[in-house]
């Protein structure tokens, strides 16, 4: 692996007789799978280059989450109501640095999404789940999968849920249904698509425009001359070097989720002619305490005894918090009435104390620490309320029963997992940008080599990947289509 950039071919390279075609697309995840159909629908020659033996990349990895709003047939067969504004105030409150156009984009073109998902071949489930989980354990087809109704967003955004799930019980596997539909669709069309080949240098004319790449298979290599090359190849969570210069959070102790293909190189051809990036350093990181629900109720503190987050945030927001505590240490209280444990556990049980003392003492917290912020905990949780962190009152309970237990979140004890979230910066039709927002002619990103929408872990919510990489996937292809 490395951090640097390849070479850039002259347009001289390409020899006369080489194969020509309106776009190629780097990388068949769900993002090249979008941006490749809908080129191809649109009448382009398209050629879709895929460095695996097999379709699907990291999303087919994913639990299947697409996070999808402003009125989808599932939120109004569930009686969740949700408008494009009220999805757009949500959006731009979680983003670090928010780009209104494709913000607005993204939710007004929401729900013509979700029916284009569905007319690939199947359908989310008419269903709702309403217990907190990483993602429903059903085929339930609706569930909160952001920081919707976390305070502050409560204020600033009228609350619905947007984490729609593809109709496969459990969290693996989930999104391999749609790439199998993706495929089947692209075989349809008269899209030509290449395994175990994968693009290695991007080919520039006198002006800078992308005129072509360079492929390789094993041994073999060879020139394409293209009008457009959409790159989705992936983030670079597997690259160490451009980890431990990027996100080092990821480098040590986190499971890493990716494949074995999210190097980077994608980011890397687009930065090899002049391609900008952004938010390179963000990673979303995650162990989550839940489920079971119930464990929400309990109170999360640093190794000072201190609460430092409301314990109803999703569960990137709370590790995103862990993460900036001394040692990133934390743990989560429980009392007897509140307490049941995971099936799966990603945080460690440490122990149960008959006494808050004794429990303070072996965890190492100054004395009388965590009795002060459990005392505080209780008697506002008693009336339904939660001044410090403003915690919602559904998840609101005293923790006064003992004995109390004790889990622990701290990194390289809890199973952290995490991936790459900065990548090329593009305008709203996926063209790739440079440091002076000029577009690279020729050249487009989608997916999670691209740096669109879910910028931050803390803004993070499950489905954003897949719901915009698709999306602005689709809108990459076919302004390459037109170009």
């Amino acid at each position: 692996m490395t951090t640097e950039l390849p070479e850039v071919l002259p347009a001289i390279a390409i020899p006369s007789d080489a194969e020509e075609y309106d776009v190629v697309v780097v990388g068949f995840g769900i993002a090249g799978g979008s941006a490749a159909l809908e080129a191809a629908r649109a009448g382009a020659k398209v050629l879709l280059l895929e460095r695996a033996a097999v379709h699907g990349g990291t999303s087919s990895m994913s639990g299947g989450h697409f996070y999808l709003g402003g009125g989808t047939a599932v939120q109004e067969a569930t009686g969740h109501a949700d408008s494009v504004e009220e999805m757009v105030n949500y959006l731009t409150a979680v983003s670090a640095d928010p780009d209104p156009e494709k913000v607005r984009a993204y939710c007004e073109g929401s729900v013509e999404h979700f029916d284009w998902l569905e007319a690939l071949g199947f359908e989310f489930e008419r269903s709702y789940y309403p217990e907190k989980a990483v993602i429903q354990p059903g085929t339930q087809g609706l569930m909160y999968t952001g920081n919707e109704k976390v305070w502050p967003f409560i204020e600033q955004a009228v609350p619905a849920p947007r984490g729609h799930k593809v109709p496969v019980p459990g969290d693996t596997e989930g999104t391999r249904i749609v790439m199998d539909l993706l495929r089947d669709r692209l075989a349809e069309t008269d899209a030509e698509v290449r395994y175990e080949t994968g693009a290695h240098a991007l080919v520039t004319d006198e002006s800078g425009a992308v005129v072509g790449l360079r492929w390789k298979r094993f041994s073999e290599t060879g020139l394409v001359r293209a009008r457009a090359v959409v790159l989705a190849a992936g983030g670079f969570v597997m690259n160490k070097e451009m980890v431990a210069k990027f996100t080092p959070s990821l480098a040590e102790k986190p499971f890493v989720l990716g494949s074995t293909y999210d190097d980077g190189l994608g980011i890397r051809l687009g930065q090899s002619v002049r391609g900008d990036t952004a938010f390179m350093e963000e990673a979303f990181l995650t162990a989550p305490f839940y489920p079971p629900s119930k464990l929400v109720k309990g109170l999360v503190v640093n190794k000072l005894g201190q609460r430092f987050v409301a314990e109803d945030s999703y569960h990137a927001r709370t590790s995103g918090f862990v993460m900036e505590q001394p040692d990133h240490a934390a743990y989560l209280i429980v009392d007897s009435e509140h307490i049941e444990h995971p099936a799966f556990p990603l945080a460690p049980f440490i122990d149960g104390w008959e006494t808050v003392a004794e429990m303070e003492q072996a965890l190492g917290m100054p004395e009388g620490a965590l009795a002060t912020t459990l005392e505080r905990y209780n008697e506002h949780a008693a009336v339904g309320e939660d001044p410090d962190f403003h915690k919602h009152p559904d998840w609101l309970a005293p923790q006064g029963t003992g004995p109390w237990g004790a889990y622990d979140l701290t990194l390289g004890k809890a199973l952290y997992a995490g991936f790459t979230l900065g990548g090329l910066v593009t305008d709203v039709n996926g063209r790739v940008l440079t440091a002076d927002r000029a577009p690279v002619p020729g050249l487009y990103a989608a997916g999670a080599c691209a740096s669109n929408i879910a910028q931050e872990a803390k803004g993070y919510a499950s489905g954003t990947q897949l719901g915009e990489g698709s999306f602005f996937g689709r809108r990459a292809g076919r302004h390459a289509a037109t170009k």
